[in-house]
């Protein structure tokens, strides 16, 4: 996530639709269609990396309504991968979704998903529809004048690069640098750096705009691009995917949690925060987010309402 987060999180759900496509090219399911161009043959990857029990002193304290329901009601956008998408099955599945899932079972409740159009999803939050929100939201000021956050990841952006052919994000002059077509890193991110470029008299970044983050990625591992820049958790995914062709280039920056969104003023909120802490001390939560590869947004302590900007 960007300091600009608005702007970022709109983004992110055009950006997605393409992610996985990506990753399965990168892990040798592709296939060829009749033309003998190469397509991606669906998303295949899920996960159930950890199972939880019934914490009774956490469970007691979800709102009445809910807890006699056993239901937690999640509205959700897909896809975003590795965060949530569906398998092969046509099954939900992802880091959030393993996350919730296991939040879900130490309230002792049970995630019912349903699909929604990304900006109707707080707005049936407030109207009672769902209970929660799950679609790699960025918990930010203006959000939460409508619902309470409860944080769970911190996300930002990551470059990535060639394990033969390292790249240095702040000293990229001259170099060919992936993107996804509108999103932040091609509209705000690559062009600051490329004007500091060219002000200090060095070669423009050459940015390489694709409608598919899998085009993106697959042009760094095919020599196309010096390197590629996107969302961490995305990089992170791609980087897993790639059989150690690919390689975080620098760290993460212009990082923002992550939150799931609830009612304003509901329980709720104090009892998602107290079951994710108990997952982080039981060490489930390490679990989840190593065994999707995104374990370096990784927070301590969840909180409510944890906005930066």
């Amino acid at each position: 996530m960007l300091a600009r987060q608005g702007i970022r999180h709109r983004w992110v759900r055009v950006a997605a639709v393409a992610t996985l496509a990506g990753a399965l090219t990168l892990s040798g399911c592709a296939k060829k269609d009749d033309s003998g161009s190469a397509t991606s043959a669906g998303p295949t990857n899920s996960t159930v990396a950890v199972a939880p029990q019934k914490v009774d002193d956490l469970a007691a304290g979800v709102p009445e309504e809910i807890r006699k329901s056993g239901k937690l009601v999640v509205g959700v956008t897909i896809p975003y991968t590795p965060n949530e998408f569906k398998d092969s099955d046509g099954k939900i599945v992802g880091f959030d979704v393993d996350l919730l899932n296991a939040v879900a079972a130490t309230l002792g409740l049970t995630a019912d998903y349903r699909e929604s159009d990304f900006a109707k999803i707080i707005p049936s939050i407030e109207g009672g529809t769902y209970d929660v929100g799950m679609s790699s939201f960025t918990d930010t000021k203006e959000r939460e004048q409508q619902v309470d956050f409860v944080t769970y990841f911190s996300a930002g952006t990551q470059w990535a690069a060639r394990s033969d052919a390292p790249v240095d994000p702040n000293n990229a002059c001259g170099k060919k640098v992936s993107v996804m077509a509108a999103s932040t890193q091609e509209t705000d991110e690559l062009p600051a750096k490329s004007k500091k470029c060219v002000d200090a008299g060095s070669p423009e970044i050459q940015i390489i705009k694709f409608d598919g983050q899998d085009a993106a990625t697959n042009a760094v591992v095919l020599g196309q691009a010096d390197a590629m820049s996107a969302d961490s958790p995305v990089t992170a995914w791609a980087i897993k995917q790639s059989s150690e062709k690919l390689k975080a280039a620098g760290e993460v920056f212009d990082s923002a949690p992550y939150g799931w969104p609830v009612k304003k003023g509901s329980a709720l909120a104090q009892s998602l925060q107290k079951a994710l802490e108990h997952l982080i001390k039981t060490g489930d939560y390490k679990t989840i987010t190593t065994n999707w590869g995104v374990e370096s947004g990784s927070i301590d302590k969840p909180v409510i309402n944890g906005a930066i900007s």
